[in-house]
């Protein structure tokens, strides 16, 4: 386990500690119960240990440090019981259940990725508990909040996302900035695969040309062989719908290999702030999944207020929007003035809520105050597509390594 990681988990232990501190046999009653289980170990360690974690930590203090939630004319803090799922989706779903069976925990928190959030979605369904499935990115979410109301989604469709994509290299390619020759390479999870699904087609409706289109397993230790590959198909772009560990691993690489096409497009991991302080001047261009508006006075805020309390920036892409849903969680439960998650379920999927990303208004349980694509310009990876969104900035051209 690295620093970083022990770190994060001796901080939310901390918070464990104390929130449950709070709760002596006389005052149970005054606290809500808030529980999760993270990927604090395993593979999706790093990408909780970036989006997820930090938010739910950050906004706990929030509340507790403001008296606690407002429930009836009530403030009530926030007692915490948190679970490591160990990148495993049995155990995840084994520390849910025990969370809404023998914790009695009044809300759940989801846990990272979108095969851990597809997993669970069932039980938080069976348990009756309103599921924020903030980094899940699926097209079935259309049909899975029919089978499921309590469900909702916060990233956008594969298919948006890959609108923009297309909207963006089409774009390029228009102005005389790339070719039509695309390199795309997925990880083969759920993730990878409705990603390089919708791009696929997306891309070749475009008149784009696949030269080469590959996924690799996931956990690839050496990309290399893979980024060859593309490389000698010599492509304008190369596309990559990775997770942060690749995403990192595959801009090593292609700087080793100089592989330099006229534009990069990276998955999971670009948005992290760790990516434009590992590459620096090398980020600079570089795209991916998301973006925020940086020059929003609410992000402006969140981005300051997250680095004094965690000791470091969060990522410009999916951690602005999970404080957001526990921003529009905590709302729904002030509003409906009780515990009852059923109301609360309803008044997530029916009110509009102020949050830090603008208002958010869901739609069909979906959340479509989004970003698309990101690019890295200068301090901040700031929304490119859609191009119509208020704030979008205009592409810049990727240098060289």
């Amino acid at each position: 386990m690295s620093k970083k990681q022990n770190f994060l988990t001796a901080l939310a232990a901390a918070a464990v500690t104390a929130t449950v501190a709070l709760a002596t046999p006389a005052q149970a009653q005054d606290t809500i119960k808030i529980g999760w289980a993270i990927s604090k170990t395993g593979p999706f360690a790093a990408g909780a240990a970036v989006t997820t974690l930090p938010n739910y930590q950050v906004w706990v203090k929030d509340v507790n440090d403001a008296g606690g939630i407002n429930v009836g004319g009530k403030k009530m803090k926030i007692e915490v019981i948190e679970y490591d799922d160990r990148s495993n989706s049995e155990e995840m779903i084994k520390a849910v259940e025990r969370l809404g069976t023998q914790d009695k925990v009044d809300f759940i928190l989801p846990p990272w990725s979108t095969g851990m959030n597809l997993a669970a979605a069932p039980i938080f369904n069976k348990l009756g508990y309103p599921h924020l499935a903030v980094t899940a990115n699926t097209n079935a979410a259309p049909q899975l909040v029919k089978r499921w109301p309590n469900l909702t989604f916060w990233l956008g469709l594969p298919s948006e996302i890959v609108d923009g994509v297309v909207e963006t290299f089409s774009k390029l390619q228009k102005d005389g900035k790339i070719g039509k020759k695309i390199a795309m390479i997925a990880v083969a999870d759920q993730f990878g695969i409705e990603q390089s699904t919708a791009a696929r087609a997306g891309l070749t409706k475009a008149g784009f040309e696949l030269v080469y289109d590959k996924s690799y397993p996931f956990g690839s230790q050496d990309l290399q062989p893979v980024l060859k590959d593309a490389q000698a198909a010599n492509p304008d772009v190369l596309l990559a719908f990775s997770y942060p560990p690749d995403t990192f691993a595959i801009t090593d690489t292609m700087k080793v290999l100089a592989f330099n096409p006229k534009a990069l497009f990276l998955g999971v991991g670009t948005a992290f702030p760790g990516y434009k302080g590992k590459f620096q001047a090398s980020a600079e261009g570089v795209m991916g999944i998301g973006g925020s508006n940086a020059d929003l006075p609410g992000i402006k805020w969140y981005i300051q207020h997250h680095k004094e309390v965690m000791g470091r920036e969060p990522d410009r892409w999916a951690s602005p929007i999970t404080y957001a849903s526990l921003q529009v969680l905590q709302q729904a439960i002030e509003r409906v003035g009780k515990i009852d998650r059923a109301a609360v379920i309803k008044e997530i999927n029916t009110g509009s809520f102020e949050t830090i990303i603008g208002t958010v208004k869901l739609k069909d349980n979906q959340n479509v105050n989004i970003w698309t694509v990101g690019q890295w310009q200068g301090a901040n990876f700031y929304g490119v597509a859609p191009t119509a969104k208020a704030g979008a900035k205009a592409l810049i051209e990727k240098p060289k390594w």
